[in-house]
């Protein structure tokens, strides 16, 4: 694996791997690697000839600079785990050279990104989640980019953006991987002290009830389905920030929502914010008789 710093030379990589005939892959990150991460490398690995990782701390997408100063960096050991998981190239430029001075322009998603998660992180994060990925995209101009099921709100305003602006990029989802306990993986996780670990697995016990429930096929699947999950948490002493079902192409809000939908969760546990979700099939029980 080699480690490139400035657009040129990635393009410059690129477009010698593209004369051979290669397809690319980009799986786009901010570093504090982890299995959730290494899944998507090893995805591309197995669909792309050549295998480019991004890391950079996107300054553009945190709404806070404390959590900005407190994300946790360390290249050296990210790119060790990169090169692990099948990684050709690690693409780590400066904040300077992905926002040169002058900077002035930003991608914007409008609907889907004022709710929920755009809501609570404010509507620059969004923005820059999307600036920052279109710059990636026009950078190193990928056949196929991957990105976490987790982050599902994110997937589907980047979704909507490649087809709004017809960027010839295929968006692979790889499923979300757990903790044996359940627990999403995050790069947050290691700022939970023990006791606030524990009481992080409500978030996933919560989808568990509710996929237990869509299963059951109650009268009225919605409201059970909230229940359920709303019970998990409080089980665990977790208040959510939000507990929805939503079309996962929009992430609309419905009250009365049937069909596939996805139960989106938020909370906070202490100082550390988590997100999960789950894909629920929410029919009522077929009529006899």
């Amino acid at each position: 694996m080699i480690t490139l710093r400035t657009i040129a030379e990635i393009r410059d990589h690129v477009a010698a791997a593209r004369a051979t005939g290669s397809n690319i892959g980009l799986v786009p990150t901010m570093g504090a690697l982890h299995d959730g991460h290494l899944a998507l490398m090893r995805a591309a690995r197995e669909q792309c000839d050549e295998v480019v990782a991004s890391l950079f701390v996107n300054p553009a997408q945190f709404d806070e600079a404390s959590d900005l100063a407190a994300y946790p960096r360390d290249e050296a050991r990210d790119a060790e785990l990169a090169a692990g998981a099948g990684v050709d190239v690690l693409f780590a430029p400066s904040a300077d050279a992905i926002y040169r001075p002058g900077f002035s322009t930003t991608v914007t998603v409008s609907g889907l990104t004022d709710r929920l998660e755009g809501a609570i992180r404010g509507p620059g994060h969004f923005a820059g989640v999307c600036t920052i990925v279109t710059k990636l995209f026009n950078i190193v101009a990928p056949d196929i980019a991957y990105f976490g099921a987790k982050d599902a709100q994110q997937v589907a305003v980047v979704r909507r953006m490649a087809a709004d602006l017809d960027l010839p990029v295929r968006i692979e989802v790889v499923q979300t991987v757990r903790e044996p306990d359940g627990l999403a993986l995050s790069s947050r996780n290691v700022r939970l002290s023990l006791e606030e670990r524990e009481r992080a697995v409500a978030l996933s016990e919560a989808l568990l009830a509710a996929e237990a429930v869509a299963r059951d096929g109650a009268a009225d699947p919605a409201a059970a389905v909230r229940d359920a999950a709303s019970r998990a948490l409080a089980a665990r002493d977790v208040e959510p920030e939000y507990l929805e079902l939503v079309d996962a192409d929009d992430f609309t809000v419905s009250e009365q929502p049937s069909g596939r939908v996805l139960l989106v969760l938020a909370a906070r546990i202490g100082a550390t914010r988590l997100i999960d979700n789950a894909a629920l099939d929410l029919r009522p029980p077929a009529a006899t008789g």
